[in-house]
């Protein structure tokens, strides 16, 4: 059995529902959910299950669901600990609410946060139940039993359902430090679940953000500046007015709404706009950036980020040294659902609803720019058409309130792909320079420099810890160009460089891909050089498992194979791609992929996770790219942005996951890094090219 600790900020609160009933919610300390030392950052999960006399149980999923699959698998902990039937329950993502504790989506960190606290929950909701059952039937708790949402008697064989338990429970104590089930009684946790919502979303009910209608609402879309350093100057809104439709222009800060009765018309409205934008800043494009980085990589930088042993010397007495450099574009998020939001303010009060991954922190930023206490303001949550990162921004819904308090009206700000595209917090560009010492047939060093329009570094990842010599350094180039994170921020481009770059080595050293990572991760675990911040042994567990997965070092006839590996997040990703030459051009067949994440709680849902970091990863590799002229995004729609098609992606993603029964740890963004260096090492082996620019299309084209 397993008895978690409960510090004293972890408590459980009970209470009566109208009409008799059952409310069971509690606060813990928690991990951050957006950075990755779990051990580090408190959090605060709350999770509410509501028991109504009639036997109707309601399940409250309290982080934001952008696609990821957590309004199922949260509640799946709550259900494992409560003993309750499945496919009785309903299930409501929750507003937002302090008793909630942090509501954020990000980092991969919903379920590793919420794994040890949503299950208490339950299990005190249970024993509670079963105490009100034996005090109703003058029995030891003891000789009950609780099952698919009863309590029952052991000898007797009387039961009694949750609900018609649920108001005696309620007035009962709470027990402290009530042991959780051993997972090898699980039925639940561990299991295929499919998404509660994937009967609405196949037969397309208004689920989404953008699905808003309210009463009195006006549709509003808002045009911003045309590029990056360019400000509002004037406008003429004369002919707008005049759009059949439209019924108010506004100006808020740097941007000018039109308000209308469709979104059809407001954008017809926002075309007849006249609108006179100037410089404010240095307008910057793509091949600025590029030359800069050059000439930031020639220089070492003013601190190296780590620097284990003597690189220099190392360096000077190789009989080789390989010297290459790496490109990644700025890549926009694209998230299929554009951005929206709902607002309705006045009196002081603000109503909001729409999509974001930071439910708090937009709350907080809408008050302040409303100038009204945070009290004021209230949120509700859809479920959300993507997010991976996007919405760890609040700008949407700062702007929705802003548009709301100007028109004096509720509205529904709505965005294009276009809007969405020009106005992203994009994943940005950068160029990596790797120099690597040969001699004797060994890795004697290792030197990467990394330059990019971001801060963005992870100086301790593998292979540090693995070299005896090391060195890491990156630059920043200031830019007005607007960055932010990314699915797997700073993995997935370090991932992609580190990654083909150690496959180079291999190749130098003539040395089996999979045998030389072995290799090395041997050396960090029995002789580890400086800060170690990843398990060898977890490492080795994957690649070992995707080695075996794939039969490696027997490839099939017509057939060539890359491999990578790579840690985030507190989980171990190995893939195998495998591709086929089509009259000269590859085809991406099959990829494996091998995981340690700890305790997978949604079987389903856990696959459906990575193979989705699969494709995505597939796609942005290959495909896409979005560049700046003069401050301009020149693609800005899934034309010119060249979007993953399905007929691009693999025939097949087979994953399977080392078995584990530790706490989970990420899952929704460790599968996307690795597989980029993946396929780029099938070409190599497909063409004796290397491809260490992205996106790949470029340079060769696919079937």
């Amino acid at each position: 059995m397993s008895h978690p600790s409960v510090s004293r900020r972890n408590f459980l609160r009970v209470s009566m529902i109208a009409g008799g009933g059952m409310l069971v919610g509690f606060s813990a300390l928690s991990n951050s959910e957006t950075g990755e030392n779990t051990e580090a950052t408190p959090f605060s999960p709350n999770a509410y299950i509501k028991i109504s006399p009639d036997g109707k149980i309601t399940l409250m999923s309290p982080n934001p669901e952008i696609g990821q699959g957590v309004k199922t698998s949260l509640v799946m902990l709550i259900a494992e600990e409560m003993n309750v039937d499945w496919q009785t329950i309903d299930v409501e993502i929750a507003p937002l609410d302090a008793k909630y504790g942090s509501q954020t989506t990000g980092g991969s960190g919903a379920i590793r946060s919420r794994y040890a606290p949503l299950r208490q929950a339950g299990a005190t909701a249970k024993a509670m139940l079963m105490s009100a059952a034996a005090d109703t039937w003058g029995v030891a708790v003891t000789d009950c039993y609780a099952e698919k949402g009863f309590v029952i008697h052991k000898s007797s064989g009387k039961k009694l359902s949750y609900g018609e338990l649920a108001t005696k429970a309620a007035g009962m104590p709470v027990p402290t430090n009530v042991p959780l089930k051993d997972p090898k009684d699980f039925t639940i946790i561990g299991t295929r679940v499919k998404d509660v919502d994937a009967k609405a979303i196949v037969t397309g009910k208004p689920l989404f953000g953008i699905d808003t209608r309210k009463e009195g609402m006006l549709y509003a879309v808002v045009a911003r500046p045309p590029a990056h350093g360019k400000k509002l100057q004037s406008f003429d809104d004369s002919a707008a007015l005049k759009v059949n439709g439209v019924k108010k222009v506004v100006q808020v800060k740097n941007s000018v709404a039109v308000l209308a009765t469709s979104t059809w018309a407001a954008m017809k409205g926002r075309t007849a706009l006249k609108i006179n934008w100037e410089d404010a800043s240095k307008l910057e494009s793509t091949t600025d950036h590029e030359k800069a980085f050059r000439e930031l990589l020639s220089k070492p930088a003013a601190t190296p980020n780590r620097n284990d042993g003597d690189v220099d010397a190392a360096m000077a007495a190789a009989t080789k040294v390989l010297d290459v450099m790496y490109e990644v574009p700025v890549l926009s998020h694209a998230q299929m659902e554009p951005l929206n939001f709902y607002a309705d303010v006045r009196d002081g009060k603000a109503e909001l609803y729409g999509p974001t991954q930071v439910p708090q922190s937009l709350v907080s930023a809408v008050a302040k720019e409303l100038n009204i206490p945070a009290t004021n303001v209230s949120l509700g949550l859809p479920r959300q058409g993507g997010g991976f990162g996007r919405k760890l921004r609040p700008d949407n819904g700062v702007e929705a309130a802003l548009v709301s308090q100007a028109a004096q009206c509720p509205v529904q700000v709505q965005w294009s792909r276009e809007d969405d595209m020009q106005n992203d917090f994009y994943r940005p560009s950068g160029m990596f320079r790797f120099k690597a010492a040969i001699k004797d047939g060994n890795l004697e060093a290792w030197h990467q420099s990394f330059a990019s329009l971001s801060n963005g570094r992870s100086p301790d990842t593998y292979p540090a810890g693995a070299i005896q010599n090391l060195k890491i350094e990156s630059h920043s180039l200031p830019t007005n160009i607007p960055t932010g994170p990314w699915r797997a921020p700073t993995h997935n481009v370090q991932a992609f460089a580190n990654e083909s770059f150690m496959d180079e080595v291999a190749h130098e050293l003539k040395k089996d891909p999979v045998a030389f990572r072995l290799e090395l991760l041997k050396k960090a675990k029995e002789q580890p050089v400086g800060k170690l911040a990843y398990d060898p042994d977890k490492f080795i567990s994957v690649i070992e498992l995707v080695a075996k997965m794939c039969n490696w070092g027997k490839t099939p006839a017509n057939t060539y194979r890359g491999f990578s590996t790579w840690f985030s997040f507190n989980s171990y990703v190995a893939q195998v791609v495998e591709i086929q030459m089509l009259k000269g051009k590859p085809r991406i067949t099959k990829v494996y992929c091998a995981v340690h994440c700890g305790k997978v709680v949604n079987v389903s849902g856990a696959e459906n996770q990575v193979q989705g970091a699969v494709v995505d990863g597939l796609g942005h590799a290959v495909y896409t790219k979005l560049t700046f002229n003069n401050g301009s995004a020149v693609q800005t729609n899934f034309g010119p942005y060249n979007f993953v098609r399905m007929r691009n992606t693999p025939l097949d993603v087979v994953v399977q996951f080392v078995p584990s029964e530790e706490n989970p740890t990420g899952l929704g963004e460790p599968g996307l890094p690795p597989i980029a260096p993946a396929l780029a090492n099938a070409l190599f082996a497909a063409t004796g090219k290397r491809f260490r620019k992205m996106p790949f299309v470029d340079d060769i084209e696919f079937a």
